[in-house]
C-alpha cells in the first residue's frame, strides 16, 4: 500500500483526484489509487481501511459525490486520517456531496475539503505528512513561499 490512498466512488470521479494526484507526485509522495464504493463495494472498502495502517499507509483522501459516504465509512474503518473530498454532482451542483461528507457523527472525524477541492486535498494530506518528515515541510515550505511570490508579483502586474 502506499503511504496516501486516494479511494474514488467512482471512475467519474477521476477528474476531481487529478490535482490530488499531481501536487503528490510534485511532492514525491507515493500514492496509490482505486475506484471503491461505501455503498457497492462495502467489504473491499473495509478491507482496504482496516489493513491500511499495517501496510503503511498514513493518510486517506476519499472522493464521492451524491450521497458521499465514502470518506465517513473508511474513517468508521480505520484509526488513520481521512480527508473528504467532495464531487460536484449533477444534482444540488454538489452541495449534496458536501454535505455527505461533513456530517460525521461524534468519534468518527472526516477533514472535508471544498467541493471539487482535489489541490487542497493533496495538500492537507502533503501537511499531515510534514509533521514527522523534515523533508517534506521543507519542500512544503518552499511550495508556499513560491505561492506567496506568485501574489506578490500579480499583484505588481495589474497596477495601473
Amino acid at each position: 500500500m502506499a503511504t496516501v490512498e486516494i479511494v474514488m466512488g467512482s471512475k467519474s470521479d477521476f477528474d476531481v483526484a487529478l490535482p490530488a494526484i499531481n501536487i503528490l507526485k510534485e511532492f514525491g509522495v507515493d500514492f496509490g489509487v482505486h475506484v471503491l464504493s461505501a455503498h457497492r463495494t462495502p467489504v473491499e472498502v473495509t478491507e482496504l481501511a482496516s489493513s491500511a495502517e499495517k501496510n503503511g499507509t498514513k493518510v486517506f483522501i476519499a472522493i464521492a459525490g451524491k450521497a458521499a459516504h465514502l470518506a465517513g465509512f473508511i474513517a468508521a474503518n480505520t484509526f488513520l486520517p481521512v480527508i473528504g473530498l467532495p464531487a460536484k454532482s449533477s444534482f444540488m451542483d454538489g452541495m449534496d456531496s458536501l454535505l455527505s461528507t461533513v456530517m460525521m457523527p461524534n468519534g468518527v472525524p472526516v477533514a472535508t475539503v471544498a467541493v471539487g477541492g482535489g489541490l487542497n486535498a493533496g495538500l492537507l494530506a502533503i501537511q499531515m505528512l510534514a509533521l514527522s518528515d523534515v523533508a517534506l515541510k521543507n519542500k512544503l515550505k518552499a511550495y508556499k513561499a513560491k505561492i506567496h511570490d506568485d501574489v506578490i508579483e500579480s499583484n505588481k502586474e495589474i497596477k495601473f
